[in-house]
């Protein structure tokens, strides 16, 4: 028998497992190996020193119930820190829509040039910040004016459509589509969507 399985017959031996062959071998080696029998002195002492202890009992009040009682409630957390992690998809949404919301309102600010969109923009005079229809002449399809003013003595076939700005219709002026005044950040934002969306779906 070598030192490794002398080591491992210790315990078992200690305990009273090993009987017979194995315990007359583990006897022998012990005789002829000096760290061997060094080593199984110390767990027999240290085996003698647990079995001289006394068993310690909790108090009779510590039971698992009172101890769970005693122990801090935990802390609940709102809905709002439970909903992104369980809806990651609409928080990343949600976050893109404030962020376009934020870049938006950004651009409404800075944005303080007059623009003009239209398809007939020849038949529209230019003063300033002012826009004119001069009265006999035509403008063929909608017309927007960003930032300005327009004054209408002509006539306009389409939609006329001013954004953070001001209209002014003459008694001679004709307009065949709508009038849409665009004065209030979100509502500037919901024209420039419903701009954004139609030219998806063109």
């Amino acid at each position: 028998m070598d030192c490794k399985e002398a080591i491992l017959l210790m315990h078992d031996y200690l305990d009273g497992d090993v009987t017979g062959p194995e315990a007359a071998q583990l006897k022998k080696h012990l005789i002829g190996c000096a760290s061997c029998q060094e080593r199984y002195t110390k767990l027999e002492k240290a085996g003698a020193l647990v079995s001289s202890l006394k068993p310690v009992y909790a108090p009779s009040h510590m039971t698992t119930s009172a101890i769970m009682q005693s122990l801090p409630a935990p802390t609940k957390r709102s809905a709002w820190v439970k909903w992104p992690r369980r809806h990651p998809a609409a928080s990343v949404a949600a976050i893109f829509l404030v962020v376009m919301l934020g870049s938006f309102l950004t651009m409404w600010n800075e944005d303080t040039q007059l623009v003009v969109h239209g398809s007939d923009l020849e038949q529209v005079v230019i003063k300033g910040n002012t826009v004119v229809v001069p009265e006999g002449h035509t403008v063929q399809g909608n017309l927007i004016i960003e930032n300005g003013q327009i004054e209408v003595n002509g006539k306009i076939n389409g939609n006329l459509v001013v954004i953070d700005g001001n209209y002014a219709l003459a008694s001679t002026a004709q307009i065949s589509g709508d009038i849409t005044s665009v004065n209030q950040a979100v509502e500037w934002i919901w024209f420039k969507l419903n701009q954004l969306f139609s030219m998806f779906v063109k």
